[in-house]
């Protein structure tokens, strides 16, 4: 069968190859010497389970007929055995599906042969655990039944005037695969044993019964599971797990594979949006999404919380920030990790570090906000951490924090972009969560799970958050940040104007250049505002309160610390009426000119630190103040007080004194508050890793070339001879694996030679078990015991004569 596979392989067109690797470019990394080694390396079980996870409900179930059913059949016969498992499908839409299908399936090497005689590729049978839920053939159910067992299932399988010939385990499977011993089996016990059978008929297969191993007649069993082990309607496979044989659950199920079957996907059904509603509310979204995560990055910057000793964010940092942000938890973590994915934040140190932003931060700001909302939204959509489980813990009872290196899940980037493209074949509709896991269990039905159900319900919740989706719609912008028919994500356009972004500008709000101020010292900001007025807010006012108008409440302090950072007081009021619809009010002007006024009259160095004042009874209040008596203040002279406390904590007592003095440098110069904002040069790790999504054609058709140019070269050489009397066993590495793995399949034994570590070469008679990572696991019947050998070290293999 293997080599059939090769000569079908090699009868390919070069068209129909360079498609092959097009769909499946895992075959070309590296490219294989000749098309042997393209067979065996199609043929893989690695290789075959990552095709077939590609693949959806109905093709997978094309491919499982094909398993199932014995030997190569016509396309005639696979289209009438699937057409039994229709679920209501017009006639002439099944056929075009399963004729689109197979085409599919030729393309990929999963399905190989002509019309006349469709057979699953080699290596698909051993991949495929339980196909379509049957068990094992009742060759294989009763491969490990000893002789003396197998002769009375014969018997007793058989019945009264039966026939049986040898009782061997290849004669109970012939008796099992006739109907009608079959029925007559099934009509002689109990409906209890039925009933039983019926539980096990669409999977899975397996059951677990106490002492399965008994041994009991069809005469003297007396129990529904003694009536079904008896008849070999159950086959033992440990000591208390059974299983039902393929043959048998056929039978129960009418000549069906599949109980229901249907070449469409499930409608994502949901509610109906309005477009342009669902695409306004998403971009109203990705505005504040992108404002929380430049505001993130602005307090990091300032004042940065540390890393833990096992990385991440500690949960009292993490419950701070969501109280600066004045979001949920949940929300300032994925704020936190979509930040740090796209490289805005990172640590500054492995030991006793940081986290603060980075460089490219500064970089980001200064983008437009439809540009920065796609560099965010990319990097949620690519990357490979899960910020839905922050708060839960680990499989050792380990807290998962924000930012920890656990939270990796390589399926992430996968299921979202899947999960968004149901969203995308249903425009204007908000699919629910139970619709949305259907429909992916039909388009990928081999990675269904919790896990990836839990990952679907973190995708539509985030989504939402950060404006890919409005109202559970998917969004125009949105949308466009999918990826393409070549994977490659179309919000990431480099340089240039993104699809993404250009959706997006027109439904993002305007910034304002002004606010309202108020008698009652605050000013009200009606919308977003222009990034550099809202950062001067930040500087001289502080924010009240947030929401669809931003409030910002000036006091003393705010105003002592533009003060402090260089700004003078007629400065402060021109700022104000520039940027005001409204004239400056007059308590507003005085709250500036009072704190302007007693700003910097009283001057503090470093004597530690001195206090220095032209107002000789100023510094008499501050000496005969109780609450200086901490600061062990000592008069020099009657304008100067010295002080052994640092000058920072000098300034700070005497301001919480009511008093406003200005910090001094060793010059007597008014030192000018910055805020001390800071960068670390660290790269983040949370960037997401390049997706290989295939080849360029011109490296396709390079490969193809070189495959055949190789395989040309192969068949020049000589046909390998049999193997002379004396002689070790010869023959290619990819034949001798394709050799073992059927070897596995069928259960026969294989003489191989072999090289031991002094490089000696030996035969030996093998019965193989299973091969993986790089050694085969064998019962080795010239040493009597089990061994592994070195796949490498396998010089070839014979059958034994």
């Amino acid at each position: 069968m293997s080599t059939e596979f090769t000569e079908w392989l090699r009868g390919r067109s070069d068209d129909r190859l360079r498609a092959l690797v097009s769909v499946r470019p895992e075959l070309i990394t590296p490219v294989p010497a000749h098309l042997e080694g393209l067979a065996g390396r199609a043929s893989s079980p690695s290789a075959v389970g990552r095709a077939l996870d590609r693949l959806d409900r109905f093709t997978l179930a094309v491919v499982e007929t094909l398993a199932v059913l014995p030997g190569p059949i016509a396309y005639r016969s696979l289209r009438a055995q699937m057409a039994r498992s229709l679920a209501g499908t017009a006639d002439p839409q099944f056929q075009s599906a399963l004729k689109e299908t197979v085409e599919r399936l030729r393309t990929m090497a999963l399905v190989y042969g002509p019309d006349r005689a469709l057979a699953p590729a080699p290596g698909v049978r051993e991949v495929l655990d339980a196909p379509a839920g049957l068990g094992p053939p009742a060759l294989e159910a009763f491969r490990h039944h000893p002789a003396e067992r197998l002769a009375e299932l014969v018997q007793d399988v058989a019945g009264e005037g039966g026939e049986t010939g040898s009782a061997t385990k290849e004669t109970l499977a012939a008796l099992l695969g006739d109907a009608e011993i079959v029925g007559r089996l099934i009509e002689e016990v109990s409906p209890q044993a039925r009933s039983a059978l019926n539980e096990l008929v669409w999977g899975p297969a397996s059951g677990r019964v106490p002492n399965a191993r008994r041994e009991v007649r069809a005469v003297t069993a007396r129990s529904p599971i003694d009536q079904l082990l008896s008849r070999a309607l159950l086959a033992a496979t440990g000591e208390e797990t059974v299983v039902l044989p393929r043959e048998v659950a056929l039978f129960l199920r009418g000549g069906r594979v599949h109980r229901d079957l249907s070449p469409l996907p499930p409608t994502a059904e949901g509610t109906e949006r309005d477009r342009g509603l669902a695409d306004r509310t998403a971009a109203g979204q990705a505005f504040t999404f992108t404002r929380a995560v430049e505001e993130l990055c602005e307090r990091w910057g300032v004042d940065p919380p540390g890393v833990l000793r096992s990385g991440g964010l500690a949960v009292r940092d993490l419950k701070r920030t969501a109280g600066l942000l004045d979001l949920p938890e949940w929300v300032t973590g994925l704020i936190v990790e979509v930040s740090y994915a796209a490289g805005l934040i990172a640590a500054s140190g492995t030991v006793d570090g940081d986290w603060m932003p980075t460089p490219v931060y500064d970089g980001w700001r200064v983008k437009a906000t439809e540009d920065r909302w796609v560099v965010l939204a990319t990097a949620w959509l690519t990357m490979d951490r899960v910020p839905g489980i922050i708060g839960e813990r680990d499989e050792r009872d380990r807290l998962l924090n924000a930012l920890h290196p656990d939270l990796r899940r390589p399926a992430a980037a996968e299921v979202r972009a899947t999960t968004l493209g149901v969203l995308a074949s249903t425009p204007g509709v908000a699919p629910t969560l139970d619709a949305v896991r259907e429909r992916l269990a039909w388009e990928q039905p081999r990675r269904r799970g919790g896990y990836r159900d839990q990952l679907v319900e973190f995708t539509l919740r985030e989504a939402e958050q950060i404006g890919v989706t409005g109202l559970g719609a998917l969004a125009g912008h949105g949308r466009a940040l999918l990826p393409d028919s070549s994977g490659t994500p179309a919000g990431s356009g480099g340089g240039r104007a993104t699809p993404a972004a250009h959706l997006l500008l027109p439904l993002l709000p305007e910034p304002l250049d002004h606010v309202l101020l108020q008698a009652d010292l605050t000013a009200v900001a009606p919308g977003p505002l222009t990034g550099d007025l809202r950062r001067w807010l930040a500087l001289t006012a502080e924010v009240e309160s947030t929401g669809g108008a931003t409030v910002y409440r000036f006091d003393e302090r705010s105003i002592r610390r533009a003060l402090d950072a260089g700004q003078g007081a007629d400065e402060l009021l021109a700022m104000l009426e520039r940027h005001s619809t409204t004239p400056v009010p007059q308590p507003l002007s005085y709250l500036v000119a009072d704190v302007a006024r007693r700003h910097g009259r009283m001057r503090v160095g470093t004597a530690s630190a001195y206090v220095r004042c032209d107002d000789s009874s100023l510094l008499d209040e501050v000496m005969a103040d109780k609450r200086a008596i901490p600061l062990r203040l000592r008069r020099l002279a009657p304008t100067v007080i010295a002080s052994k406390s640092s000058r920072p904590t000098l300034v700070d007592a005497l301001r919480a004194m009511g008093y406003a003095p200005a910090a001094e440098s060793l010059d007597g110069d008014v030192i000018i508050a910055q805020i001390d904002v800071r960068r670390t040069e660290g790269t983040s790790t949370g960037r997401s890793p390049v997706t290989f999504n295939g080849h360029e054609a011109d490296v396709v058709a390079a490969a193809v070339r070189a495959v055949r140019a190789g395989d040309a070269a192969l068949q020049a050489r000589r046909a390998p001879v049999a193997v002379p009397g004396g002689e070790v066993p010869r023959s290619p590495a990819t034949a001798t694996i394709t050799a073992l793995r059927e070897a596995i399949r069928q259960g026969s034994q294989v003489w191989i030679g072999y090289l031991d570590s002094q490089g000696n070469a030996t035969s030996r008679i093998l019965e193989p078990a299973r091969m993986e990572g790089g050694y085969l696991t064998a019962y080795d019947e010239t040493r009597a015991a089990v061994h592994r050998f070195a796949l490498h070290r396998i010089t070839g293999i014979a059958d034994i004569v």
